[in-house]
């Protein structure tokens, strides 16, 4: 199976969208954190293809990979402890019930 740059992009556009469509369709607060995550994976993906197929020797883009994976799991961990702490409050992870916490 020859690969191809067209092939990684593509793969990479749906996770895109398939993120994209999950932040603005969902109303729960862990499925915004797993569309986030989508989007950073499709992120990922790009620059491992483009440094695979375009800059052949150069390893920058598994460095931008990398730091794309240790940002995601801060970027967990902090929004999970969020949401747990809004589920403490009000019994529930809906985003409509997040907007009442306004200061």
């Amino acid at each position: 199976m020859s690969q191809h740059l067209e092939s990684y992009l593509l793969i990479s556009s749906a996770l895109f969208a398939a993120g994209v469509y999950g932040l603005l369709a969902r109303p729960n607060l862990v499925a915004l954190l797993i569309s986030l995550e989508l989007i950073l994976n499709s992120a990922s993906i790009n620059f491992v293809a483009f440094n695979k197929f375009v800059f052949v020797d150069k390893a920058a883009g598994q460095v931008f990979a990398i730091f794309i994976i240790a940002l995601a799991a801060a970027e967990a961990t902090i929004g999970l402890s969020l949401i747990l702490l809004l589920y403490r409050k009000k019994d529930s992870i809906n985003i409509e019930e997040a907007k009442e916490l306004k200061g």
